[in-house]
């Protein structure tokens, strides 16, 4: 069994398994690309497939997951997080409520949530979240919705946040210095390794740049 709070701390890269940013690979072939080249999360995003299909592909990444170091975080849906025991839950401002989440899912499981600004931090840390999302940093496609916060928040995030946070929102190989020259030791990212040619050499240079 993985000792799941240890390795989330430990972790710098997170990627968002967004399957319409798939390219040519299977979900399945793109989950042994990240785990071998060793992203420290991958989290499974599908706002638009069936709870069953869903559910089948969480049980099969979980499980090829679970012979590696790579946590398994499935996005918004407690009830598959559950049925297939997935490392953990993230959820977003307008989900269910992370006292719930905690209720159902138990205290072994990690439980993420999305923050865009230092308020929302700081209640997700006082009410017992296991890591933030922090964004967009940059303006983002894959959340249009939300204007860009900066990365001057990175510092105050910094001095206020205690528990593991990901600077996320367009992250990429040429602006991921400036982020962590303001300050951030982990990210989280998409399009960055998804949308790339060789997804490899992609989390490598990504990982190369993050503080160890």
């Amino acid at each position: 069994m993985k000792l799941r709070k240890r390795l989330l701390e430990k972790s710098r890269l997170y990627v968002i398994l967004d399957k319409k940013l798939l390219n040519k690979f299977s979900l399945k072939d793109t989950v042994k690309k990240l785990s071998s080249s060793k992203t420290d999360i991958i989290q499974l995003r599908d706002k638009f497939a069936n709870k069953k299909t869903l559910l089948k592909e969480a049980a099969e990444t979980q499980r090829f997951l679970n012979k590696t170091n790579t946590l398994f975080i499935i996005n918004d849906h407690i009830d598959i997080a559950k049925i297939a025991d997935c490392d953990g839950l993230h959820l977003g401002q307008r989900d269910l409520s992370l006292k719930l989440a905690r209720k159902i899912l138990g205290p072994d499981k990690i439980i993420g949530i999305s923050c865009h600004n230092l308020k929302q931090a700081l209640k997700a840390q006082n009410e017992g979240a296991d890591y933030i999302g922090i964004g967009p940093i940059f303006k983002t496609a894959t959340k249009p919705e939300y204007a860009p916060i900066g990365q001057e928040i990175l510092k105050k995030v910094n001095k206020n946040i205690k528990i593991p946070y990901f600077a996320i929102g367009d992250i990429n190989i040429k602006n991921i210095e400036t982020v962590v020259k303001k300050g951030a030791k982990r990210i989280a990212v998409a399009r960055a390794v998804l949308k790339t040619k060789n997804i490899n050499n992609a989390v490598k240079n990504l990982s190369q740049k993050l503080p160890s």
